[in-house]
């Protein structure tokens, strides 16, 4: 069962109704997120399933960033360009395009470009044949890298995120996707904000619209299919302080990049920053039945900070929730459960909470008690 235990984070006195409510956004699909500790702002349908369109590119540049860090690829090595990728994705396809030729050969470093900048379909592909063979090898080495990244409720069938019904994604899936290229490929990172490339004598800009419009935006990645609608994975940074935000289900782009900035800049201008435990602090603690000890504390990754309305501090609660009863064995750093944050009643900000230790298995003695325990209070 889902256990919910309810903790005190603060006691302010109780003014107007919590931030959140006084955003709105024609996103069908949004979240917003502060980097650093993954600390949900916002949300709207952020764990319902979507069609992720060419948002999915996000997760091959993290299986191609994940090669060229292991060693078995290179910047300079040259992929061929198969009948495949160039009737899928080439300029006969219609769709996003970087214009490679047939049976011609690129270096990986424009491919990635041409991913990112031009969200380039048959980039996409030359990219998953070279890596992989195949398409659907490389959509298995997706998905792999997916499940280590935490991704649960996301499935990718393809390279691109050209439609595909069995290939589905979640705003939070796809802004959690987007911290791990910031956090592990800092080297990378700077191709995101290139304001445009030329290949074979065509210049594009970079179809993230809010490049370098004022509001520090400097990523990541823009999608759209005729069913799914506008969306995009937006990360912008002010001072040390960086957002990632996905707004999904939109009528048109200028209507993606409105909403986008809209959700960015309220972000960014209507909170302040709390810090309701220090890293390493344990924010509660969870039985553990049959270990080797009862309990296991709750920390965040790091700071775990929550963000109020300038000048409007509230009476927050929060509770605890994660799947009881615990069983061992636990690793230290494992996600087991999220802090989750109430106004009124109403959720405003989660939080991912992880084990502070390892707890092993206990012996009889521990196994036997615990499951008295365990029967005593019903679970069920």
């Amino acid at each position: 069962m889902r256990l919910l235990l309810a903790i005190a984070v603060a006691a302010f006195s109780v003014s107007s109704a919590f931030a959140q409510a006084q955003f709105e956004t024609k996103a069908k699909f949004a979240v917003l997120t502060d980097y650093e500790s993954g600390t949900v702002i916002f949300q709207k349908d952020a764990a319902a399933r979507l069609e992720p369109a060419s948002m999915t590119k996000l997760m091959t540049l993290a299986v191609v960033f994940n090669e060229l860090r292991a060693g078995r690829l290179s910047k300079d090595d040259l992929f061929f360009v198969s009948e495949n990728a160039w009737r899928t994705g080439g300029a006969s396809s219609g769709g996003s395009t970087m214009f490679a030729e047939l049976n011609s050969q690129i270096r990986v470093e424009d491919l990635i470009r041409s991913v990112i900048i031009q969200s380039g379909n048959d980039a996409a592909i030359v990219l998953a044949e070279g890596i992989a063979g195949s398409e659907a090898s490389f959509a298995a080495m997706m998905n792999e890298l997916a499940r280590q990244i935490g991704l649960n409720d996301s499935n990718f069938t393809n390279s691109t995120g050209l439609p595909d019904p069995d290939e589905f994604s979640t705003a939070r899936d796809l802004a959690d996707l987007g911290r791990y290229l910031i956090r592990e490929f800092p080297e990378y990172y700077h191709y995101f904000s290139e304001p445009e490339m030329e290949w074979n004598g065509i210049k594009q800009a970079n179809r993230n619209s809010l490049i370098d419009v004022g509001i520090g935006v400097d990523g990541l990645k823009t999608g759209h299919t005729q069913a799914a609608g506008y969306g995009v994975v937006l990360s912008t940074a002010q001072g040390d302080r960086r957002l990632v935000a996905v707004v999904h289900g939109l009528g048109s782009m200028r209507e993606r990049a409105e909403e986008g900035r809209k959700l960015l800049t309220w972000g960014m201008r209507a909170f302040e920053r709390f810090s309701a435990y220090p890293e390493g602090k344990v924010v509660a603690y969870a039985d553990v039945y049959g270990g080797e000890k009862g309990n296991v504390g709750l920390i965040g990754n790091g700071e775990v900070a929550l963000y109020l309305p300038r000048g409007s501090r509230q009476c927050l609660s929060a509770t605890v929730n994660f799947v009881s009863p615990l069983m061992p064995p636990i690793q230290q750093g494992a996600q087991i459960a999220e802090l989750q944050v109430f106004c009124n009643d109403q959720l405003v900000q989660t939080a991912p909470l992880y084990a502070a230790e390892t707890v092993g298995q206990g012996d009889l003695v521990r196994r036997a008690t615990d499951a008295l325990k365990q029967l005593a209070l019903g679970w069920l």
